[in-house]
């Protein structure tokens, strides 16, 4: 495992990256960004420009791998997928052909991305879920629609607007109540020849703004919950996990309304709370290496509740310049960047005693990390 390469891909391959080099492995990253902290956990990274905007092309991420496969100076054992594939499998499909996939491939992540196909799926094993539907609802009171393969909760909006569908949307009736979400590490090799599933939970929170009132805002790890409850939510994530037939990481988004779990999404690659899962040996990235291409796998260490939250650029559009960031700031980006109002701006992190206080205290680190941003902006 020791010095072994790894390509990454995603819109942000910060979080992966640190995980590959914590883990021993040196990756190199292809993704949207070439945030300061990216570029410090890669050993070499090429940054697709205009992605965020439009979406990864094939030419462009194709080029981008290549190159850095040759930069590598040893052959990358294969490549991993992080965010920005959810909508293309297409794109999964022509990269499987070039490159040694460490992740699912296009057929799962069609899976999951599909409407008709993932909601039907749920039906058929008795898992509940919002109810949703292609056409938009002719009473479009208490229903939101959805970007098919969107990431983030930046594509959610109240229904409104004309009475047609839209392409590429679907329609779901609005929940009310606590977001959890769980993370997998599913079908990992053991050191008895056998394989394990190992499943933690996750408390979400939205940060909305007008534009966007249903954007991820962070969750915090080791959340309290009730232990019947947290059965539940495993107990679907495991039927569910094993009907796609998942390897490695994986995430399951649930919303609890009234006590009761309805499934939200599937994620068949790492989430946002991989960072407040992952430990300082890289286990979530070790697991992934280890369902995937065989790689050595141990448990993880247990660490202290953590928290993660996401800074957005709402005082208005900003241009960075030289910010002093805190050693608990994460997706630092470069002096120079240019971050449009709304969009993300950086992430916190915290630990404490308690989830409660871990995630109050990332809350307050977002104020603060706000206003060191605006205060050393470029005029």
């Amino acid at each position: 495992m020791s010095g072994e390469t790894v390509l990454i891909a995603a819109f942000s391959g910060r979080s992966l990256a640190q995980s590959a080099r914590r883990a021993g492995y040196r990756p190199f990253v292809a993704d949207a960004f070439g945030d300061i902290d990216t570029k410090e956990a890669a050993d070499d990274i090429r940054v697709i420009d205009g992605a965020m905007q439009t979406g990864f092309h094939t030419k462009q991420i194709v080029a981008a791998l290549e190159d850095l496969s040759r930069a590598s100076g040893s052959a990358p054992i294969g490549l991993v997928l992080g965010s920005g594939f959810e909508d293309k499998p297409r794109l999964v499909g022509a990269l499987a052909a070039r490159f040694r996939l460490l992740c699912s491939g296009a057929e799962t992540i069609a899976t999951c991305k599909d409407p008709k196909k993932f909601f039907g799926m749920l039906g058929k094993l008795g898992v509940r879920h919002p109810e949703t539907q292609i056409e938009r609802p002719s009473s479009p009171e208490d229903w939101i629609s959805k970007r098919v393969g969107g990431s983030g909760g930046r594509h959610i909006r109240d229904c409104s607007g004309p009475s047609h569908s839209k392409p590429r949307r679907y329609f779901q009736q609005r929940l009310s109540g606590d977001r959890y979400s769980v993370g997998g590490l599913i079908d990992i090799p053991t050191s008895d020849g056998g394989r394990s599933d190992s499943y933690f939970a996750t408390k979400q929170w939205t940060s909305p703004s007008l534009k966007h009132p249903y954007r991820f805002g962070g969750c915090v790890s080791q959340p309290v919950c009730d232990p019947n409850l947290l059965r539940d939510l495993v107990n679907i994530a495991s039927r569910v996990g094993d009907e796609l037939s998942l390897k490695g990481m994986a995430s399951f988004d649930f919303i609890v309304s009234d006590g009761v779990p309805y499934l939200l999404e599937v994620n068949p690659r790492p989430g946002a709370s991989a960072d407040v899962l992952d430990d300082p040996t890289g286990n979530f990235f070790r697991a992934q290496m280890a369902a995937w291409a065989n790689g050595e796998y141990w448990p993880g260490e247990r660490t202290a509740p953590k928290a993660m939250a996401i800074l957005h650029a709402d005082r208005g559009p900003v241009i960075l310049g030289n910010t002093p960031w805190p050693e608990w700031s994460a997706d630092r980006g470069a002096s120079g960047t240019v971050v449009p109002e709304g969009a993300p701006l950086a992430s916190v992190f915290a630990e404490a005693a308690t989830a409660d206080a871990a995630e109050a205290l990332a809350r307050s680190r977002l104020a603060e990390l706000e206003d060191l941003i605006y205060g050393h902006a470029k005029s």
